[in-house]
């Protein structure tokens, strides 16, 4: 795989605020782009990266589409110049969101980054490996999504980490906020679905019964 550089997506000599989306991209669609638009312009930030996930630790791998062809689903969607598409995760031969954060921000301490995620994942984000460390790490942006919103609100994570809890009104800032800090942002819904796409043929079907959509 080779040595991992940055050179690609950032100046080392910048400071930069960015929102990293993390996911299978099984396949990227339209509301990946959607909310990345969104926090572009709600967090004021200077890039968001896609990192595409190598294996979901949550997920099967029976019907998942090969590492390749889901970056390059990505790459496709990602039609605006401040979204980068990687495979840090590959790279760096992390499969944990909390491992992978640990060594992005010891690596790039002039990056101040925000992690992105749909409520569908603040729900059961507590049974991610060392998911409090997620929190204690960077700051969190979530987003509202369908049937999800009160749950996710009341749910294990957010009851754990509530005195982090931030109004919107703070959004614009929050990189620069000390974690644990996080912020709902409500926007707008986005219909998109990979399971949906992958249902009509687009990519192999391969959520389970129970397991969030991304």
């Amino acid at each position: 795989m080779g040595k991992f550089r940055t050179t690609s997506l950032v100046s080392r000599n910048r400071r930069m605020t960015v929102g990293l989306l993390g996911g299978s991209f099984n396949p990227a669609h339209e509301g990946h782009l959607h909310i990345s638009r969104e926090a572009l312009k709600r967090l004021n930030l200077d890039q968001v990266w896609w990192m595409v996930s190598p294996q979901n630790p949550l997920k099967s791998e029976s019907g998942m589409a090969g590492f390749e062809d889901r970056l390059q689903s990505a790459k496709t969607m990602a039609r605006d110049p401040r979204i980068r598409v990687t495979d840090i995760e590959r790279r760096l031969g992390t499969r944990q969101t909390a491992d992978t954060l640990g060594k992005l921000t010891k690596m790039l301490p002039e990056i101040r980054f925000v992690w992105l995620m749909g409520a569908d994942n603040l729900l059961q984000i507590h049974r991610w490996y060392r998911w409090t460390k997620i929190f204690t790490t960077v700051p969190l942006a979530v987003f509202a999504r369908p049937t999800y919103d009160s749950r996710a609100l009341a749910g294990q994570a957010a009851a754990r980490f509530a005195r982090a809890y931030l109004p919107d009104r703070f959004a614009p800032g929050l990189a620069y906020r000390a974690p644990p800090a996080w912020v709902f942002l409500a926007i707008r819904r986005h219909a998109a679905s990979a399971t949906a796409i992958r249902e009509s043929g687009g990519f192999p079907s391969s959520n389970q019964p129970g397991e969030p959509d991304e």
